[in-house]
C-alpha cells in the first residue's frame, strides 16, 4: 500500500470486536511514535498503555465522548511533559500519537482520538492512571480490531488551499 493510499484509508474506528491486540502490533504502534519528530528532538512524551476492562470502562465514564473505549481492547494514553519542551510538548506529543494511529492502521487495527488535556475531567483520569501531577493527559486513544466500516469524507482541496498568499486560489 502506498503512503497517501494508507492515509486516506484512516478512518475514526468506535466499535470493536472482542479480540485481543497481540502486543507485538502494540509495540510496532510505539516503536512508531516513538520515533516521530519533535523540535529540538526533545520528545516530551510518555505513553501510557491500558488493557485493563474495569480501568477502560472507567474511562469511558469519565469522558464524555469516548465511551467507545470501554469496548476497545486497549487504550493508548499519551501524556506530554511541559518540563521537557514548554512550547511544543502539545504539538510533538499529538505528532507521535498520529504516528501511532497510522501505524494501527497499517497493522489493520482501528484507533479513535478523544481530547483530554486542557477539560474539566484531565485530573479524574490523571487519578485515575496514578499519573504525576507534572504531566498532561494529550487524549484517549482506542485501539483494537475494527467492527465497522471505515468510512467519511474530506472537504475539496481546492476550498483548503491558498498559492503564495491567502485568498489566492
Amino acid at each position: 500500500m502506498d503512503v497517501l493510499q494508507l492515509l486516506k484509508g484512516r478512518r475514526s474506528i468506535r466499535k470493536y470486536l472482542n479480540t485481543p491486540v497481540e502486543d507485538e502490533k502494540i509495540l510496532q504502534c510505539l516503536e512508531a511514535a516513538r520515533w516521530a519528530p519533535s523540535a529540538s528532538n526533545k520528545q516530551p512524551w510518555e505513553f501510557l498503555v491500558v488493557k485493563n476492562k474495569m480501568i477502560r470502562e472507567k474511562l469511558a465514564e469519565l469522558h464524555p465522548y469516548a465511551k467507545f473505549v470501554a469496548q476497545s481492547p486497549v487504550v493508548f494514553v499519551p501524556l506530554t511533559n511541559p518540563k521537557i519542551h514548554p512550547k511544543y510538548h502539545k504539538s510533538d506529543t499529538a505528532l507521535a500519537t498520529l504516528q501511532f494511529m497510522i501505524t494501527a492502521h497499517a497493522l489493520e487495527l482501528g484507533t479513535c482520538w478523544a481530547g483530554v488535556i486542557g477539560t474539566s475531567f484531565e485530573k479524574e483520569i490523571k487519578k485515575l492512571l496514578h499519573i504525576p501531577d507534572h504531566l498532561h493527559v494529550l487524549a484517549i486513544i482506542a485501539l483494537g480490531y475494527p467492527d465497522q466500516k471505515r468510512e467519511s469524507t474530506r472537504k475539496e482541496l481546492d476550498t483548503l488551499t491558498h498559492w503564495e498568499s491567502y485568498g489566492l486560489k
